[in-house]
């Protein structure tokens, strides 16, 4: 396992993240714990989670998740892993949350952050997000930037300014984004240094073989500010196993049992793509699940690739993905087929 140091902290994040939204809808509390021993072990030391998790969201369920990373940390050492999690923003109808919630602002972030210390059973954490931005932009299967959705929004300095006491407290060691654009981090940016406050230092987006709209303008982002990628969906819900090009129902996987969650995967051209990039995979001996992870693990923006394991196989073959190493000519085939199903930058 490679470690990576985050730029403007002292966060050494593990190259594989451990994802658990998964924890508290498709695993209990005893099989969740086992993924994360089973993770440190393997030499994971990063953990991503969220106030609204597990998914889909559910007011039955939400902060369960949390909950159980906090049973597990009332048991273990809190100083064996560094611990991401995110407030969740405005625009969507998760009305058991803050009532709304209406803004990430003042008094949301408090809330959410003391209400994610509790369940998650510390005193503070490594890496707080916002999970998506307050303001609108298009995510979650849009993809241009439609004007008339605009919408009043909590100015970024006081997000900001909010997020820094915190800071301050000891209450977050650290704070990022995710689902953000160019626009966003850069102005978070420019804010944090004109007014002294404390630095965004990542961004979580979706990236992966089918998706790769972080290399149209946040990748050079990147270069230019040293603020990496912790790229989740790293399979596309399941799709860049394979699984859903086999025969059968598929029982037990997220979109068998949560069809409504994938519907930003649900385009003409993903199975097509799929199908190739299948084909690609066999052609060099290894599974489609173990090129695709491979391909994340090679990008040099990305400091961490958050994966979901619902089984310790499952764990371990993402792990294993790490031996594989992305050519210059497998990379070359790899554009083809994205250039041929996708419509790419200007």
């Amino acid at each position: 396992m490679k470690y990576n140091l985050i730029k403007n902290t002292n966060l050494e994040v593990s190259q594989v993240c451990l994802g658990t939204m998964t924890f508290g809808q498709q695993n209990d509390e005893q099989q969740s714990h086992d993924i994360i021993n089973e993770s440190l072990n393997l030499g994971i030391n990063f953990l991503d989670a969220a106030e609204m998790y597990p998914v889909p969201p559910k007011s039955i369920t939400q902060g369960k998740t949390e909950e159980i990373i906090g049973s597990w940390i009332k048991k273990n050492d809190r100083s064996k892993i560094i611990l991401a999690t995110k407030v969740t923003g405005p625009g969507r109808p998760f009305d058991w949350i803050r009532g709304g919630p209406k803004a990430i602002d003042k008094e949301n972030i408090k809330a959410a952050l003391h209400g994610s210390l509790k369940r998650l059973n510390t005193d503070y954490i490594d890496l707080y997000q916002i999970h998506w931005p307050d303001r609108y932009v298009p995510n979650f299967g849009p993809s241009f930037y439609d004007v008339s959705n605009k919408r009043d929004a909590t100015p970024f300095l006081e997000q900001l300014d909010e997020l820094n006491k915190f800071v301050k407290s000891g209450k977050i060691k650290h704070i990022g984004l995710s689902n953000e654009t160019p626009f966003g981090v850069l102005y978070f940016q420019e804010l944090s240094k004109k007014h002294g406050l404390t630095p965004m230092v990542s961004i979580q987006n979706a990236y992966n073989l089918l998706n790769r709209r972080y290399e149209y303008g946040l990748s050079e982002v990147t270069d230019h500010t040293g603020i990496p990628l912790l790229a989740y969906s790293p399979l596309a819900f399941g799709h860049l196993t394979g699984k859903y090009l086999k025969n059968g129902n598929n029982k037990g996987s997220r979109l068998s049992e949560f069809p409504e969650f994938g519907v930003r995967y649900d385009k003409p051209n993903v199975n097509l793509a799929v199908i190739e990039y299948n084909n690609l995979a066999k052609e060099l001996g290894i599974t489609l699940t173990k090129l695709s992870l491979a391909f994340c693990y090679s990008r040099w923006f990305i400091s961490s690739t958050i994966i979901g394991a619902t089984n310790i196989d499952q764990l371990i073959e993402n792990i294993e993905a790490l031996d594989f190493k992305i050519t210059d000519e497998i990379e070359k085939e790899i554009f083809k087929i994205y250039q041929k199903f996708t419509d790419p930058a200007p």
